[in-house]
């Protein structure tokens, strides 16, 4: 069968097209040679467990992997320790069976386990677990390696704290009594981490039980150069004529290397048969922004369930608020978690941007209006011209909506709210055809240049307060170096404005460029 892109389960260097991954796992490899116990933990569809299936195959020659998952242990298994005890045990035979064929372990001490599990369920608790196992360990003609995955899906049973608890205990005593060389524990939350989903009446009994744990610092999110790899060998099988180091910088502009993002992307242009340029690029992030997912869900849901990470992210976004990255917040540190947001220069910011637009989306959404949805602004044929967007038209209707819906509001809550109330009005005009992208690089000093892709149309629209005439030259200033940077002569300029008196919409030349000036009263 022809390779194909995967977003689907594990990726096979067989059958996908995949990157590199030789130098994650010869990192991943120093840790488990020096005998750490580590966890992995990444947002969803991070490739976890793709990573898990590769290392395990890297290291089968010279260890005995047991690669294991707590997906599939229903919540009855962790009910008590002597249930969790049985089906970790059921579990663990069945991938040590494996091992035992290749002769690589004592088929008398995995006998033992198993008659220990089946014939003294009313005794076989936690430590007797350990025992069997640490049993198994001294036997074992090579050392031993257990991974498990998804083990945040046990996370909020007391069993798993207690479980970890032993895990460490041996750990610690590992001189004197044999256990596992290495163990991996890889899921979303780190175990640090799995104080948020302890329910508050039992966080009392949290008694951070993996402090053992080394750091895991590799990189799993794709570079560049790594998604170059990956469109290497597909140009080599398609010969689409691409231009591979255009296209990889592209695909990292939107996803910022997250795995899910740019495999999907990749996926659709090729089921598609879109052309791999900038233009089918942006057709497809389009048509991403309007599916639902279980990534995107899981984005939105995060937002909707914490509060203080809401606001947060929010702040962020369109207020362009400046905050110091610091892991030891909670806030930030959870929504680093999350893969949602990241570090640059020292600053926290949103990873990427589709899950920029994706969340403008959802806070634009649920601050809508219905003044929004009257037929005086929502008729969209006035917005275009022989199938081409008319900009002017829409920054025009914007400033008149805002003067007779917003005219008695303060200048606080324009502040707060007039960027979300401008892609609020923008969305439902281009949405099926075109989308919009924040500048995160622009995102200060109370202004926020946002990119409107409509068919073959770039426009740049530099949304701002005003605050005096040396401002405004200012944020043309700023307007012009970013239309330079992007290739474009002619730009767009929202001045929020409550001091002065109105101008009408005007075109202005500025250093050779065309602005379209805008002040909305409000």
């Amino acid at each position: 069968m022809p390779k194909r892109f995967n977003i689907n389960g594990v990726c096979y260097p067989d059958r996908h097209y995949m990157v590199d991954l030789s130098g994650r796992l010869q990192e991943i490899r120093a840790l488990v040679d020096n005998g750490d116990y580590f966890v992995i933990s990444r947002a969803r569809q991070y490739g976890k467990t793709t990573m898990l299936r590769a290392l395990e195959e890297y290291l089968l020659p010279d260890y005995i992997v047991i690669l294991m998952s707590f997906q599939k242990m229903s919540s009855a298994k962790f009910q008590d320790e002597y249930a969790f005890s049985r089906a970790f045990a059921r579990d663990f035979l069945k991938k040590a069976d494996r091992e035992c064929n290749r002769r690589r372990l004592d088929s008398g001490s995995l006998l033992e386990l198993e008659r220990q599990w089946k014939q003294e369920a009313a005794a076989f608790d936690l430590a007797e677990l350990f025992e069997a196992l640490s049993s198994l360990c001294a036997a074992a003609s090579e050392k031993i390696v257990l991974m498990i995955d998804e083990v945040d899906q046990a996370s909020n049973q007391q069993v798993f704290f207690d479980f970890l608890g032993q895990m460490r205990e041996y750990y610690m005593n590992r001189e004197e009594t044999a256990a596992f060389h290495s163990v991996i524990l890889a899921g979303v939350y780190d175990i640090k981490n799995l104080r948020m989903k302890i329910r508050p009446d039992d966080e009392h009994r949290y008694n951070s039980p993996w402090n053992i744990s080394a750091e895991f610092d590799v990189e799993l999110g794709f570079s560049p150069k790594d998604i170059a790899s990956m469109l290497l060998s597909y140009e080599k099988e398609h010969c689409t004529g691409m231009n591979i180091g255009e296209m990889a910088g592209e695909l990292f502009g939107y996803t910022g290397g997250y795995p899910y993002l740019v495999s999907c992307l990749c996926k659709k242009l090729d089921e598609r048969a879109l052309d791999w340029d900038v233009q089918g690029l942006r057709v497809t992030v389009r048509d991403l922004l309007k599916e639902r997912n279980t990534l995107f869900e899981d984005v939105i849901k995060n937002i909707r369930n914490h509060r203080a990470f809401a606001g947060l992210v929010e702040q962020l976004l369109v207020n362009g608020a400046n905050v110091v990255f610091e892991r030891s917040n909670p806030t930030i540190d959870l929504g680093v978690m999350f893969g949602i947001l990241a570090e640059k220069d020292g600053k926290t910011v949103v990873s990427n941007v589709i899950f920029e637009t994706l969340m403008f989306h959802y806070f634009t959404s649920v601050r809508a209006t219905e003044a929004l949805t009257s037929s005086e602004y929502a008729d969209k044929p006035q917005y275009f011209k022989d199938g081409r967007l008319y900009m002017e038209k829409v920054l025009d209707r914007f400033a008149a909506f805002m003067k007779a819906e917003y005219r008695k509001e303060d200048g606080a809550f324009i502040e707060r709210q007039g960027r979300l109330l401008f892609l609020g009005f923008l969305r439902p005009i281009i949405n099926g055809t075109g989308f919009y992208a924040v500048e995160p690089q622009t995102r200060q000093n109370r202004r926020m240049d946002i990119q409107v892709f409509y068919g073959q149309e770039e426009f740049v629209i530099e949304l701002k307060l005003w605050r005096g005439e040396a401002y405004e030259q200012k944020g043309c200033c700023q307007l012009v170096d970013y239309l330079r940077a992007k290739g474009l002569r002619q730009g767009y300029l929202v001045s929020f404005c409550r001091r002065k008196k109105p101008q009408k919409p005007r075109w202005i030349s500025y250093e050779g460029y065309k602005i379209y000036e805008v002040i909305v009263e409000c």
